[in-house]
């Protein structure tokens, strides 16, 4: 794609060799429909109508709200949602003797058959001196279209995909979960952040050094410990949808690709449990074993395999879209097939493990809002002697309103989980103790 800065030195160009306005706009017009993206295109020509030059110094750029007086202008809509929201302070001394804006109502009464039957138009003006003209089209025009897309992606609703035979069903994606409430260690939270926000920021990186814009996460570790709060925060922070594939449901490889293609950008894609949905064999059943006859053959095209997954995830079809993320999540790493754990297929390994005395004090701070309780010591210290997930605890603070209430229950269950375990232990003892008798008997009656 040719850049924006090379699209706005033709369109300088243009207006500085012509005449008149009008005629420049034409040569603009011409340059720009091989040089400029059409998004931007659409930002200089569709959306700001024409260029007026006063007889002063000034330039004036006109937005109006319909195109023709009929269909709605998408320019002016990105315009509307800039200026509803209030400016950076820095940006804002910078620029606010130098660009003015002026909403203009015009009474189409008389001529309303011309302007779709409407009684009334409205239009943006934004006027600037000629000296201004390269800021304006270089800086300022590209930082409203910027900031009023990012606005946009705060306020839209997210959506949360699922798998419906061989097509996407959607819905409202209202999962609560933020980084600032997941129950984990402080620093592998920053890092996961730290690294979704370099990720976003890295388009031209990806670009430079030719590989897809995608980053893969694998979250691993025993049920409960909140492997789906984590994706759901991760797309909460980055604004993004949510596709949760289930590959039970997928019947062939081809089925998988009409999936995968079918995702939008900026977005997550899920497979939970990716141990337990497929088939986790070196590459394909047969591989390496010589010919096969057609039976075999087609028996295995009717499978979701594992080539047709990293196929997606790293091959010639990881480039059918931009700015994705992949999360594989599993009980067990160990059982996952070497494949899938390399570095640009799964980049980062998140262990999603039991709780801690920080995930816990996360947790009661979450639902009881407190710091400290008196109870803490006698609570980290059963924590530490035993194994409890976050989502066991969670259950218990959510019991009772009454903080002194669930900390105490919750150490009446970590001690009855310490007791459970302690005799587990001891009967294990006495079993191996009994075996290693019997052993010795055998040995006694060889003698």
């Amino acid at each position: 794609m040719v850049s924006y800065d090379k699209a706005f030195k033709s369109y300088k160009k243009a207006l500085t060799t012509t005449a008149s306005v009008a005629t420049s706009m034409m040569l603009v017009r011409s340059v720009a429909n091989e040089v400029v993206p059409p998004e931007l295109r659409e930002l200089l020509f569709s959306g700001f109508g024409y260029l007026r030059s006063r007889a002063s110094s000034d330039h004036t750029i006109v937005v109006e709200k319909k195109n023709d007086g009929l269909t709605n202008n998408h320019v002016y809509c990105i315009v509307k949602t800039y200026l509803a929201t209030r400016m950076n302070i820095d940006i804002q001394q910078c620029l606010r003797t130098e660009f003015k804006w002026c909403l203009v109502c015009k009474d189409n009464s008389k001529d309303s058959l011309n302007n779709g039957g409407q009684n009334e138009s409205q239009l943006f003006e934004l006027a600037f001196n000629k000296r201004h003209k390269d800021k304006a089209l270089k800086s300022y025009l590209p930082f409203i279209l910027a900031t009023a897309k990012a606005i946009k992606a705060q306020e839209r609703t997210l959506m949360i995909y699922m798998t419906e035979y061989d097509d996407w069903s959607a819905i409202d994606l209202n999962h609560p979960s933020m980084f600032d409430t997941l129950s984990m260690d402080h620093k592998l939270k920053q890092s996961i952040i730290d690294d979704l926000n370099m990720f976003i920021k890295r388009n031209d990186y990806y670009k430079k050094i030719g590989k897809a814009w995608k980053r893969g996460y694998l979250l691993y570790g025993p049920p409960g410990t909140g492997k789906s709060s984590l994706i759901a925060a991760m797309a909460n922070h980055l604004r993004f949808d949510i596709y949760d594939l289930e590959l039970t449901v997928v019947t062939s490889n081809s089925d998988l690709r009409r999936l995968l293609v079918g995702m939008g950008n900026r977005s997550i894609l899920v497979i939970e449990d990716i141990n337990c949905t497929i088939e986790m064999k070196q590459r394909e059943e047969g591989e390496g074993h010589g010919k096969s006859n057609s039976t075999e053959q087609n028996r295995r095209e009717e499978k979701v395999t594992l080539s047709g997954l990293l196929n997606f995830v790293d091959g010639l079809w990881s480039t059918s879209g931009e700015e994705r993320i992949i999360v594989f999540t599993t009980n067990y790493k160990e059982w996952l097939d070497p494949a899938l754990l390399r570095p640009r297929r799964m980049d980062m390994h998140i262990h999603m493990g039991y709780c801690t005395l920080e995930s816990f004090q996360i947790l009661a701070n979450n639902y009881h809002s407190i710091e400290y309780h008196d109870t803490y010591l006698e609570i980290e210290k059963l924590i530490k002697e035993m194994t409890v997930t976050p989502a066991e605890v969670a259950e218990i603070l959510m019991r009772n309103d009454d903080t002194d209430v669930v900390l105490h229950d919750l150490i009446g269950f970590l001690k009855s989980r310490m007791k459970g375990v302690n005799e587990v232990k001891i009967e294990h003892k006495k079993v191996n103790n009994k075996m290693d008798e019997k052993k010795e008997d055998k040995d006694n009656d060889k003698d």
